[in-house]
């Protein structure tokens, strides 16, 4: 038996056991050694299927599944700096400052649409093509794909921007572009660089689709019980208080720090931020160096001229309709260890912030996503996570030490855990949300949390982690 089907089969032994105790009966000496001296771990990435990666349910067969499946080729699309007459089968745009050359690349595990793989295809990409780029020391092939942010300028200012990896320096699709990258090291010297990865978009349709009164309305929810665990929580928007003047006030949702309002925001920026291409959202190139400028911009955009209407579309609002169309993740079939991990889950109190389920609204332009249940595991709202976690970087309306709830489901085949993907051991990972408080910081919102998970026995840890590793 492999050590995860053992770790995931110990939680029905043991209820076993009690069940046999409260009757009376017993078991061997080496039986009660072996559960003795057991310590809760991380089974691992789930085995089996992917569980995620394909279209809602219901769309089968309509205009929608082929919209879906325009935007996955999209979404694996690979970027050149000039297209095709320099590298096949790529589109033009890539940098001149980028993090990687495809959407797909960054979110590939388990499926299109997730997070970071196991090999990381940064390492590659750094010298793709010719390019000159030397590898920063946090990036390792064994992953995971990371963008890098400075917390401050060199004044002092705050900064919390992301500094691309790499550029198009060296590329022959480039020539004459000569740019320096970021002084990495400088900056890990001086404790200035922070990181990010991937967040996995399965779901992201009915994410878009809750309300913000659902939101709200959760976010107050058992307010009695949130303020004896010391939980607080507030929602990111669009501006600093709802209804000001220039911005509409409403809940954004997307993003480590919840700080993109929709999809196709959160595309537009992205396609402009890692891999350099310009588009509709984001016009401007990010570096406007003049010996690196190949194309005119926006570099992506609406096609007037198309035949097929599925090909009107700029790649922006494509990335937007394949990951509002993909499907949420699939959990695994519960087990007695399984429903055991849930109760616990829920006793210690991780459930007031991640919560089980929110519901779209009833009006949805798209049938699929309207009225239904999303088991994503989050608030969806920010909450301070104390020093330990702090990166320093503020966005929208949130602080350096406050992180959006990250959704759950799909956990169970996920490699890298945390913002900056700090480890593997999802163990490591609860425990990283108790932190001390330091400097302008308030302690962890999940102290008290984290400490009732820990005066459980060792059992009970392992039934919660069996039951997280379901998701």
């Amino acid at each position: 038996m492999t050590p995860r089907a053992y770790i995931m089969r110990l939680g029905g032994i043991v209820l076993s056991v009690a069940a046999f105790v409260v009757t009376g009966a017993s078991f061997s000496d080496d039986v009660w050694s072996e559960i003795g001296r057991f310590a809760a771990r991380d089974p691992g990435v789930r085995s089996g299927p992917a569980g995620a990666g394909g279209i809602l349910s219901g769309l089968t067969g309509t205009p929608e599944e082929r919209a879906f499946g325009n935007g996955r080729e999209q979404f694996e699309e690979v970027q050149s700096v000039q297209g095709e007459q320099f590298v096949p089968d790529t589109e033009l745009g890539l940098g001149p400052r980028f993090n990687l050359d495809s959407c797909a690349g960054c979110h590939a595990q388990p499926d299109i649409g997730g997070t970071s793989p196991a090999i990381n295809p940064q390492v590659e990409v750094a010298k793709k093509e010719g390019a000159s780029n030397d590898l920063p020391p946090f990036i390792k092939r064994d992953g995971p794909v990371r963008e890098a942010r400075f917390k401050h300028n060199p004044d002092g200012t705050a900064d919390g921007g992301v500094h691309a990896l790499f550029t198009i320096t060296g590329r022959r699709d480039a020539p004459g572009c000569l740019l320096q990258q970021p002084d990495f090291r400088t900056a890990i010297a001086r404790q200035n660089v922070v990181f990010r990865i991937p967040t996995p978009v399965f779901g992201a349709g009915l994410i878009e689709a809750i309300d913000d009164d659902i939101i709200l309305a959760n976010l107050q929810a058992n307010s009695a019980t949130k303020q004896s665990l010391g939980i607080g929580g507030r929602p990111n928007r669009t501006s600093g208080r709802p209804n000001t003047s220039g911005n509409d006030g409403t809940v954004t949702r997307f993003g480590w720090k919840a700080q993109n309002k929709s999809l196709e925001i959160f595309s537009g920026e992205a396609y402009n931020v890692e891999q350099g291409i310009t588009n509709e959202l984001f016009p401007q190139e990010r570096d406007e160096a003049p010996a690196c400028q190949f194309n005119a911009t926006p570099e992506n955009r609406t096609n007037f001229n198309a035949t097929d209407p599925l090909d009107a579309p700029s790649d922006v609002a494509k990335f937007a309709v394949f990951m509002r169309l993909l499907a949420p993740p699939t959990p695994m079939p519960d087990t007695d260890t399984i429903i055991r991990g849930r109760k616990l889950f829920g006793d210690v109190g991780c459930a007031m912030c991640h919560t089980p389920t929110l519901h779209t609204g009833k009006k949805i332009a798209v049938a699929a996503l309207q009225d239904k249940d999303a088991n994503l595991y989050s608030d969806l709202v920010l909450h301070n996570m104390g020093s330990g976690l702090a990166d320093d970087v503020s966005q929208g309306n949130a602080a350096g030490d406050e992180f959006r709830t990250a959704p759950l489901w799909g956990l169970g085949k996920r490699i890298f855990f945390l913002h900056d993907g700090r480890t593997k051991d999802l163990l490591e990972a609860i425990q990283a949300h108790a932190g001390s408080g330091g400097g302008q910081y308030v302690p962890s919102e999940a102290n008290q949390v984290i400490a009732q998970f820990n005066r459980h026995s060792e059992i009970d840890k392992q039934h919660v982690l069996n039951f997280l590793r379901s998701l």
